[in-house]
């Protein structure tokens, strides 16, 4: 009898235990763009069937109690290409297949942005299917005229997300007020929220902040600084931006965590992976679960190389890269970068 007795009140005090370390934060996990293969201009683009495009990072998202991605591009079987071009084969609009949607959901997905330039590509059944198919999946999503922002409940905690980009269909980067209102509004709903943007100039050239509207190819694409703080001024809790194609500075206003791009991610044939553009980051955050601020972070590593979905990078090379920019870019931010991607 003694005996049950002594196991009885072990049990009780490792339960009491585990009650008062109930978690107190949230794991955001966070990564750019996303376009497993697409079927334009030829189904040669495409992975080979049953190929899963994050069989090498799935146990890494396994830790995450909210995952999030853009989808550069359209979910659909149907639709002419929108876009007017000569040669078919330098025209990049991209088609991925509906039976792709079914990978992000076992990868645990739980938001995306639809919100890019490529969201259009296959014109209005484009967008239509891509929603419909995120929503057969489960996934959460924003980014459209027809879809400027969206709520969803997971584990008891109500999350607020929009996303913005300065292209057509998309609810516009560069409209701050139009923003700023947005995110009021699911401040006043929700306990977390979540904004995401498309913006900044392309490519290798263009990994700095500038503080400036960025302009590509005589497109206005943002001021993304002005941006990202304007939406946390209106009540944001973390900014993930995406669109450059390389990895960008992070940053930390008003105790709220701003990431200015994650690059290419997923991202199989028809992108050029070369150098720091194959680099993909896996972007950790903890915050709190009451307030939303910023506790601490981690990059971690992953790349990818052409033909070849991402996979985890023993070289640390997308965090060696976003620390250099971060501490470049913002002199004045007071992060505290640990050899093992961590940051606080």
């Amino acid at each position: 009898m003694k005996n049950i007795i002594i196991t009885l009140l072990i049990l009780i005090s490792v339960n009491l235990n585990a009650q008062n370390q109930v978690k107190q934060s949230i794991t955001l996990m966070a990564v750019g763009d996303i376009m497993m293969g697409t079927s334009f201009p030829s189904k040669n683009t495409l992975p080979p069937k049953g190929k899963n495009p994050f069989e090498k990072v799935n146990e890494t998202f396994a830790e995450a109690d909210i995952l999030f991605g853009n989808h550069e591009g359209t979910l659909t079987d149907t639709g002419k290409n929108a876009k007017h071009c000569k040669d078919p084969s330098k025209c990049y609009s991209f088609k991925s297949p509906t039976y792709l949607g079914q990978y992000l959901q076992q990868a645990g997905f739980d938001v995306m942005s639809i919100a890019n330039n490529h969201i259009g590509d296959f014109g209005k059944i484009g967008i239509e299917n891509t929603k419909k198919t995120l929503e057969e999946n489960g996934i959460a999503y924003a980014g459209v005229y027809s879809k400027p922002y969206t709520t969803f409940t997971k584990n008891g905690i109500k999350y607020g997300f929009t996303a913005f980009a300065p292209n057509n269909d998309c609810i516009k980067i560069y409209n701050i007020t139009k923003a700023q209102e947005i995110v009021r509004k699911l401040a006043t709903q929700c306990d977390i929220v979540i904004v995401s943007f498309h913006g900044g100039a392309e490519g290798s050239k263009h990994t700095h902040i500038t503080r400036k509207t960025e302009k590509f190819y005589g497109e206005n694409r943002g001021n993304v600084y002005k941006f990202a703080h304007a939406v946390i001024d209106a009540g944001a809790d973390v900014v993930i931006g995406h669109g450059p194609h390389v990895s960008r500075a992070v940053e930390v206003y008003k105790n709220r965590f701003i990431t200015y791009s994650l690059g290419n991610f997923c991202t199989y044939e028809r992108f050029n992976l070369r150098g720091i553009k194959g680099y993909a980051p896996i972007l950790k955050l903890e915050l709190d679960k009451k307030t939303g601020s910023f506790l601490s972070g981690k990059i971690i590593s992953a790349k990818q190389i052409d033909g070849i979905y991402p996979f985890l990078d023993k070289n640390n090379s997308a965090f060696k890269e976003i620390k250099k920019l971060t501490l470049v870019d913002f002199p004045e931010n007071k992060l505290t970068f640990l050899e093992d991607g961590s940051f606080y």
